[in-house]
């Protein structure tokens, strides 16, 4: 049909297990040796974990297995399912960054993507320069360009630092302005990935709002995002992605609920340790939720603090280092937000190389009664990587409030009992 912009057919992206091929020299030879060696590859970016077993066939993972979907013009399609279920391999296919191994996708029009902090811009070159540099991969003439440069500079809130490069950026400003970039310059095909999360909420409805607009103009939405709420909000259809399959496609309310009901998330993780990789100057390896007496705990009392422990391997100084922290409800809906900056001096600024042990503490009576998911990110502009470390949604926990009149039954955001008094006379 001639309003289908995006037809799947049965695609899969298959990987071999164990094949050398890192794209450069350096990391080949690395793997060469180890392998000669009888050791670990440090450079094996993959591990299959036990729920990932039935995606294994003999050596090959099937990263993507036999997927088929249509997208018409103008829709805005949600992408949802857990961290390795497939949706960025599968955005990465639809964006044309890597060829699907079996299937056959059809694309009919222009698209601009926004995966990852860090790609898509040139570091070395101003954010005036960038700009141009993609409106002409998108095919648009300078004049084009100029037309919308302004709207572009007032969207991202960065016209003092245009002509900065933008590896001088935050990576919020980063995210500010490639969105701006990829939504302005006239995409009939915008695909975005949960990136936004690195904005502020502000931003984060901005960005919302305007690929509202988009669809609108009849352009088409693909959003990848772990805020159902979000999802919900923008997407009246969304495709529900597990083990490299889509399990369900239909109005965005069902499949969100599908998907909270047979996932739950992080549901219960109070502990969680990640796999050690090599390439990475800085990593988050271990993270507890624990009570104040120290004790790791999943189910606290509003009248108590929540303290996430966090252990941290540093194979090099990182200035400029911060984390960055959102806080979910089991529905999705975002309920806060913090960075290290929230602490001066930032407690992870140009750390020692080593093990280092790092707290965030969630006071008492903060958060209303609710089931609670954690996800974290690492950045520097002035790493190697933008994205120093990516461990996202890593645990959970559950508050109940016994002790106030409402109960579990208060609603809202927050569980802080204010003050309620007489006056014998007028306070002011």
């Amino acid at each position: 049909m001639n309003d289908v912009v995006i037809r799947v057919e049965n695609v899969s992206k298959i990987y071999q297990l164990g094949v050398i091929n890192h794209g450069t020299l350096r990391n080949d030879l690395q793997s060469w040796w180890a392998h000669l060696r009888g050791r670990e590859d440090p450079n094996r970016l993959i591990d299959i974990y036990s729920e990932e077993k039935n995606r294994l066939k003999g050596d090959l993972f099937y990263a993507l297995d036999n997927i088929s979907f249509e997208v018409k013009k103008g829709e805005k399609v949600g992408i949802i399912g857990k961290n390795g279920a497939g949706k960025s391999t599968l955005l990465k296919i639809l964006s044309r960054i890597t060829r699907p191994t079996e299937g056959r996708v059809r694309i009919n029009g222009r698209i601009a993507s926004l995966l990852e902090v860090g790609t898509g811009f040139h570091p070395e070159l101003t954010g005036r320069e960038n700009v141009y540099l993609n409106g002409s991969i998108l095919g648009m003439t300078r004049a084009e360009i100029t037309e919308k440069f302004d709207e572009i500079v007032d969207f991202a809130e960065v016209r003092e630092f245009i002509d900065t490069p933008v590896k001088r950026y935050s990576s919020g400003m980063y995210v500010r302005l490639a969105f701006a970039v990829a939504a302005h310059l006239e995409p009939e095909i915008l695909i975005v990935d949960e990136v936004l999360a690195v904005g502020d909420i502000a931003f984060q409805k901005k960005c919302i709002g305007k690929m509202g607009d988009i669809s609108s103009e009849g352009k088409t939405v693909l959003f990848v995002s772990h805020s159902m709420a979000a999802v919900k909000q923008l997407c009246p259809r969304s495709l529900l992605i597990r083990d490299g399959k889509i399990i369900a496609d239909g109005p965005s309310e069902n499949i969100i609920d599908e998907y909270l009901l047979q996932s739950g998330s992080v549901d219960g993780i109070t502990e969680a340790t990640f796999d050690e990789d090599r390439e990475k100057e800085a990593q988050l390896r271990k993270i507890r939720v624990l009570s104040q007496e120290g004790k790791v705990k999943y189910r606290f009392s509003c009248d108590e603090p929540v303290i996430l422990e966090l252990e941290m391997h540093f194979n090099k100084k990182i200035p400029g280092l911060y984390g960055y922290m959102t806080i979910s409800r089991s529905d999705g809906t975002l309920v806060m937000q913090s960075d290290s900056f929230d602490s001066s001096p930032n407690p992870l600024d140009d750390v020692e190389i080593g093990t280092h042990y790092f707290t965030i503490t969630i006071p008492a009576r903060s958060l209303a009664p609710n089931k609670y998911s954690v996800y974290l990110n690492f950045t520097s502009n002035r790493a190697r990587s933008w994205n120093v470390d990516s461990p996202r949604t890593v645990c959970s926990f559950e508050l109940e409030d016994h002790t106030s009149r409402r109960g579990n039954n208060r609603q809202g955001f927050f569980s802080t009992m204010l003050e309620w008094k007489e006056c014998k006379k007028r306070s002011f």
